[in-house]
């Protein structure tokens, strides 16, 4: 199966572009949409799709943004995949898909030297190993480099957002919510309306980890919006 991943951070951001260029390399690839944060691989859609991966699939990605935000989770999941035999392609980073990487590795050394002198063949060997490890360091830290590229994007991002709001407030520009009021957006409608039917808490049958998967929020946004469907109860 070939798949393509399209994930965008909010509900406002869209998907579309990402799609397009997707299918402009594959026009027959199943499409994966996700509005997820990109900062955690434990995202609804992308660990749904994980569980159906199998050897020889390959999931198309418009950048390795798209993929991981998290530079150490990023460079572990990424070597699971390689290892399980799915193919990733980074449509504007070609040179970290795993079919490079995989190139390295059977482009490595493989020589047998027997001399009939123990030390020298010792010697060739070791400096075999040497080059084989230094070669594969190399592709691994391109890797690597590409992922923690993707991750100080998102902290020079927050980095600036922060600054522009203290500056803002220097100015006195009132920043955020008043006071007592909710921000009412169509995901909290929705992640409540999941909330009230199925939690526990409200007459549902399930847990809260549980209710949280079907919400497909965060942890933080789902006890929120948890703390507030129970002050609207209890003020009626």
């Amino acid at each position: 199966m070939i798949y393509g991943y399209a994930r965008v951070s909010t509900q406002h951001q869209r998907l579309s572009r990402q799609i397009t260029n997707i299918l402009d390399v594959e026009p027959n690839a199943v499409i994966i949409k996700e509005h997820y944060t990109g900062t955690t691989l434990e995202r609804p859609a992308w660990t749904q799709l994980v569980r159906k991966l199998a050897e020889g699939d390959t999931v198309i990605f418009d950048s390795v943004s798209r993929f991981a935000r998290n530079a150490k989770e990023g460079f572990e999941e990424y070597k699971k995949m390689f290892e399980l035999g799915v193919n990733l392609v980074f449509i504007n980073e070609p040179l970290i898909n795993t079919s490079v990487f995989a190139a390295t590795r059977n482009n490595l050394l493989h020589i047998s030297v027997e001399t009939g002198n123990e030390a020298v063949d010792e010697f060739f060997s070791g400096n075999i190993a040497l080059i084989n490890k230094f070669l594969m360091s190399l592709a691994e830290e391109q890797i690597k480099k590409a992922l923690e590229q993707s991750e100080k994007e998102v902290s020079d991002l927050h980095s600036r957002i922060s600054q522009g709001m203290r500056e803002a407030k220097k100015n006195g520009t009132k920043i955020g919510l008043s006071q007592g009021t909710t921000l009412i957006t169509k995901k909290s409608l929705q992640c409540k309306s999941i909330i009230q039917k199925h939690c526990k808490d409200f007459g549902g049958s399930l847990e809260d980890p549980d209710v949280m998967k079907l919400c497909g929020c965060s942890r933080n946004s789902y006890y929120k919006y948890k703390r507030e469907l129970k002050s609207k109860s209890n003020t009626k």
